[in-house]
């Protein structure tokens, strides 16, 4: 389970978080939707223990992001937007380093490496070195990596950029299954049509604040608006409008 609470994050004048709280409880897909320059990606970096909040806290399973950032990495697999992969490493080797990093069990590593390439099917691209992949070949390659811990919690800022209509399909159904296996899954996209399919939970962040949250009929409902994507937009005037 991640939970934040009322965190506040300033890059000089500017104050990209002020004051977002939010839970992502296990065995839901929670979605974590703003424009650009909302404040979601900062938000994200805290959780992922690659920034510290001026203000507030927040946890992964019980464990600070600051105060036990260790423990609380460990709990997570995180798939950042752009995720760079070594590009002189083969797919494969870029799992396995990423598992030993981790800690796994090194007689472990190689069963649980092959078993994430046959979950994910990049079997035949798995042997190929990195520099050259496609979009939607890096995009599952950084997958893998984030899932080969087998993480309670994972966290994906915009998977589904990139891949084509399989790719995406396949996508879905292996978060779902992630879901359905209790995992704690916070899900970042700008595609509405994705976040209505797979979220159970929504909160939109808009000028650093949490602008509605709730499912997605209650959001439209609060709103009233017809579509998720009309709600979204008049969640985010109603905060220009406090």
């Amino acid at each position: 389970m991640i939970v934040v609470n009322d965190i506040h994050k300033s890059f000089g004048k500017v104050r990209a978080v002020r004051g977002v709280s939010f839970d992502a409880p296990d065995g839901k897909i929670t979605g974590l939707l703003g424009p650009n320059g909302a404040g979601k990606s900062t938000t994200l970096r805290v959780l992922y223990t690659v920034l510290q909040p001026d203000q507030g806290s927040a946890s992964i399973d019980g464990n600070d992001v600051v105060t036990n950032s260790l423990e609380a990495r460990q709990r997570i697999g995180a798939l950042p937007h752009g995720a760079g992969l070594y590009p002189h490493l083969t797919a494969r080797e870029n799992v396995a380093y990423y598992a030993r990093l981790c800690g796994l069990d090194k007689n472990h590593i190689e069963e649980r490496v092959e078993g994430i390439i046959e979950l994910l099917d990049i079997g035949s691209f798995a042997d190929r070195r990195c520099k050259g992949f496609s979009q939607g070949q890096r995009t599952r390659v950084s997958l893998a990596r984030a899932l080969v811990h087998n993480p309670q919690n994972i966290i994906l800022d915009e998977p589904s950029n990139g891949l084509d209509v399989m790719a995406t399909r396949a996508l879905r159904e292996l978060i779902l299954k992630l879901k359905d296996a209790g995992r704690c899954v916070l899900f970042s996209s700008h595609v509405m049509q994705e976040v209505a399919a797979l979220c159970d939970d929504i909160i939109i962040i808009a000028n650093g604040k949490v602008a509605i949250d709730g499912s997605a009929d209650s959001i439209r409902e609060r709103t009233g608006c017809d579509g998720l994507e009309d709600a979204f937009v008049r969640s985010i005037e109603m905060v220009g409008e406090d």
